[in-house]
């Protein structure tokens, strides 16, 4: 796969290009995992799209409150884990796609709850413009949730893994709080070279709730690259539309 992780002067359209395309892989009577951020956003208008003009029969499942409330807005069919725990697919965004469709997601905050998701998924589908496919994982930095008690001490042995930590925040200084009340670290590793013995460390950290290391979730990674749509697949095939 290649890396596609030049600047790009129309991500968004980049975005939706990719958004609209990966819809249309929704079938009618699907229960659909619904991401989180700019990318899934996008996939939300188009699957009501879907809903309003073709009468295609879905309901959803959020991952975060602010795609709830969109997908409300928007007059799409809810429900919860409490009365659905199979979903057929899920369309969510990433923050870095490697060439084994391994991720980095928790940019937008809501990692937690999209790896539930996820692992209740028969299909996860990655959603994502040109810019967030790359040759190894790392640049961006990778959020670890966790209890704010514990805040201090996981930093702490983050860090002597050999990574930069912040907590992160919110535009007015105050620690930023995910929808289940806990803080994120963002680490920068470098150059993550063995995800899953990464993913392994950082679980076994009593205080880590979740962490933004996806391996071997992905099915399917949606891109939009320019005017063309990329599938890419863990088994090193892709197709052009």
């Amino acid at each position: 796969m290649n890396s596609y992780r030049h600047a790009r002067a129309d991500s968004d359209g980049e975005k939706q290009t990719a958004a609209r395309a990966a819809v249309r892989l929704i079938r009618s009577g699907d229960v659909v995992g619904l991401g989180s951020g700019s990318t899934a956003a996008h996939v939300v208008r188009f699957l009501a799209e879907r809903v309003r003009n073709e009468g295609l029969r879905v309901v959803g499942i959020p991952t975060s409150q602010q795609t709830r409330k969109l997908a409300e807005q928007l007059s799409i069919p809810l429900t919860t884990l409490d009365e659905i725990q199979q979903i057929d697919i899920t369309l969510d965004g990433a923050d870095e796609i490697d060439p084994d469709l391994n991720l980095i997601k928790g940019g937008g905050g809501a990692l937690l709850r999209e790896k539930i998701i996820a692992s209740a998924s028969r299909r996860l589908i990655i959603v994502a413009d040109s810019s967030k496919t790359v040759p190894h994982l790392g640049e961006f930095p990778l959020p670890v949730e966790v209890i704010p008690f514990a805040q201090p001490l996981i930093q702490t042995r983050i860090c002597a893994l050999g990574a930069r930590v912040c907590l992160r925040r919110d535009p007015d200084g105050t620690a930023y709080v995910t929808d289940e009340g806990h803080h994120i670290l963002d680490c920068s590793f470098g150059e993550i070279r063995e995800p899953g013995n990464l993913a392994a460390k950082l679980r076994a950290f009593p205080g880590v709730v979740e962490h933004g290391l996806f391996v071997g979730m992905a099915a399917m990674a949606v891109v939009g690259k320019d005017q063309e749509v990329i599938q890419l697949e863990r088994a090193a095939r892709f197709t052009r539309e």
